[in-house]
């Protein structure tokens, strides 16, 4: 089996990003499945068009997004993504986005197809916390969930997709804040939910 696992680029003024870093980091296979590691921009709309330009391309039959959650200090696979974006921040385009809905003709919301709770447990038994998250904001990483997932309902039935949220890394909280996470710990934890993705 193919899966696609994609990490965003920095963003905020940011000169790391450890969705990219934990992404590039992960093994090119995991319990025997082929793992296609892309970067995308953290851009709205721009960032889906990547990741939709990967999956005509590679053909996958599950997508991960991964995305950086400053402030949680734990891994957290999303249950949801929502039709509805908004942010006072600039993407990186220098942009905001226009506050409303992602998709026009799209459900209110879409569930992962991923196993969220297998994924959470194992995890854990690697000796990483996480936890579900019902939220994923409404930033670009909510856009990006949200119009895989719009991909999926309407062209690819088959393909399994879903969002993993990290914590930021040691070098991101100097000023002790926020809750960090190494980026070792990060890869583990990563290994381990695909793992328990694929098998499922």
């Amino acid at each position: 089996m193919k899966i696609l696992v994609t990490g965003f680029d920095p963003f905020g003024g940011e000169k790391i990003n450890p969705a990219i870093e934990a992404v590039k980091r992960l093994p090119n296979e995991i319990a025997g499945n082929k793992i296609i590691k892309l970067e995308v921009p953290t851009i709205f709309y721009q960032s889906a068009d990547v990741v939709k330009k990967a999956i005509e391309k590679e053909n996958p039959e599950m997508v991960i997004n991964v995305g950086q959650a400053g402030g949680r200090g734990a891994i957290t696979p999303e249950r949801i993504a929502i039709n509805f974006q908004s942010g006072s921040t600039p993407d990186n385009s220098g942009k905001g986005p226009k506050e409303g809905k992602i998709q026009v003709d799209g459900l209110d919301g879409y569930f992962t197809q991923l196993p969220i709770k297998k994924m959470v447990t194992a995890i854990r038994y690697a000796g990483i916390p996480a936890q579900i998250s019902n939220s994923a904001g409404t930033y670009v990483c909510n856009h990006l969930f949200y119009e895989i997932q719009y991909l999926i309902h309407h062209d690819y039935p088959d393909l399994k997709g879903g969002f993993i949220h990290i914590p930021y890394l040691p070098s991101q909280t100097k000023n002790g804040r926020y809750p960090s996470m190494s980026l070792e710990n990060m890869v583990v934890g990563l290994t381990a939910a695909i793992k328990a993705a694929a098998m499922c």
